[in-house]
């Protein structure tokens, strides 16, 4: 992961960093590795913290399922009004 300054990191990524100071490497010394900043590591922290592979492929999940049935709902709403115009107009 050396080099990778300014590039977006994988979740299992981000996980693999958080679970090196999980495992009592220094903060700093991990953000000097990977070249990330310690605010970066500490929102990583915040919002992957505890995690682990198996639970990330879950949420993944949920939240394709997620933005599955909202699309869904969309389309459905969609139609919805598109037949209170049709029945609306007078003919």
């Amino acid at each position: 992961m050396k080099g990778k300054t300014g590039k977006r990191y994988s979740e299992e990524q981000i996980i693999r960093v958080l679970a090196q100071v999980n495992n009592g490497e220094k903060i700093d010394a991990v953000c000097r590795e990977h070249g990330i900043s310690e605010p970066t590591f500490h929102r990583w922290k915040k919002r992957y913290d505890g995690l682990t592979q198996n639970e990330l492929a879950k949420v993944k999940s949920l939240e394709s399922e997620n933005a599955r049935l909202k699309r869904l709902l969309a389309e459905r709403d969609l139609e919805i009004d598109t037949i209170k115009e049709v029945f609306s107009k007078k003919w």
